[in-house]
């Protein structure tokens, strides 16, 4: 069964869905606080992580692997099913806007740091009739996996 096919029955049955999207690389507490938060939204929590070809394109390298990424996410039990964006090497197109169209969330949740004028899933979140959320996450940017990635490269002695 297409994962296209399987979204759409998930929504058929009447279960809220509600979609998060992100690097989580590394996951942090502001991510756990995100997921929590977006999960008491509806019934299924579907987290859309982007790929190491997309951390490459925006940060010049990946810190965890996508696999690895994915595993931690899988293992919290407010989180149902999880995604890898399919990004190709050095994409133009850095949004979701591919996976929405195959999750078909209700919900797609924000954190703190994002609102509609950053949001390039605003068009494809219209045509699939999907509510866009912001501000998820207790507070708004609570941490960034770059702060902490900065962090540590300071006290090793890294640029």
């Amino acid at each position: 069964m297409s994962e296209e096919k399987k979204s759409l029955q998930v929504s058929d049955s009447g279960i809220k869905v509600v979609a998060v999207s992100g690097g989580f690389d590394p996951v942090h507490i502001g991510h756990v606080r995100m997921f929590k938060e977006a999960k008491a939204l509806g019934d299924k929590l579907v987290v859309i992580i982007n790929n190491d070809n997309w951390l490459r394109k925006k940060k010049g390298q990946e810190f965890m692997k996508e696999e690895e990424r994915k595993e931690i996410i899988e293992s919290f039990a407010c989180v149902d099913e999880v995604y890898i964006t399919t990004h190709e090497i050095n994409p133009e197109d850095m949004s979701v806007c591919r996976e929405l169209r195959i999750v078909k969330p209700d919900i797609f949740a924000n954190g703190g740091d994002r609102h509609a004028d950053n949001v390039p899933e605003v068009l494809v979140c219209k045509e699939i009739g999907c509510e866009l959320v912001y501000g998820i996450g207790k507070g708004g940017k609570v941490q960034s996996s770059s702060w902490l990635l900065e962090r540590h490269n300071k006290r090793e002695g890294k640029k």
